[in-house]
């Protein structure tokens, strides 16, 4: 009875050890190697701090930013912890009034822009947390931005052309735009 106690306290803390320790470390450095800045949680920021992730959305109510899309987690929260969707279907009213709300946000802050608002910019996605947008949103809202930060239009314009990620592997997805990226071009772009 001893014996077969000893062998297994002895191979659970070697499981232990291979599995809590030699494992994860293993698992983490060879991620530090291969994707550093994935590893890292793909931060972006100036030199000597982040400012965020690439990977998560973030809001911006700012007229002199691109407006990230909407977030399901809870009103402009971005929370990575709780990630969903908003579980509303396009006849389900409390989503046709969200719309509409944001809608006349975007045309309140730009109201000399008669286009049609992009979806993008005025529902959520799956997770909630997307940080990118579609090209459309992105040019959507240029002219409000360029006016706003005394640009011409054709520099913040291309901006977006230079933030501009296209399709997976060449075929995979839709070229998107990512909103933290692009806001931190602008910053630099003074």
């Amino acid at each position: 009875m001893f014996k077969l106690l000893r062998q297994s306290l002895v191979l659970l803390v070697i499981l232990t050890v291979v599995t809590g320790v030699i494992y994860p470390l293993a698992v983490t450095g060879i991620g530090q190697v291969a994707f550093p800045v994935q590893a890292t949680g793909s931060l972006l920021g100036a030199a000597d701090h982040a400012v965020g992730s690439a990977l998560i959305g973030q809001p911006f109510a700012s007229p002199r930013y691109f407006w990230s899309r909407p977030s399901a987690t809870s009103p402009q929260a971005y929370n990575g912890a709780s990630s969903s969707g908003s579980n509303q279907g396009p006849t389900n009213p409390a989503l046709t009034q969200a719309v509409s709300d944001r809608v006349a946000a975007l045309r309140a802050a730009d109201p000399g822009n008669t286009a049609p608002v992009p979806v993008d910019l005025v529902t959520a996605s799956g997770s909630g947390l997307d940080p990118q947008i579609s090209p459309a949103a992105a040019a959507y809202q240029a002219a409000r931005v360029a006016r706003v930060r005394g640009l011409p239009l054709a520099r913040v314009q291309g901006l977006i052309a230079d933030a501009t990620q296209g399709r997976q592997l060449g075929i995979l997805g839709e070229p998107r735009v990512n909103v933290l990226t692009l806001n931190l071009a602008l910053d630099a772009a003074r």
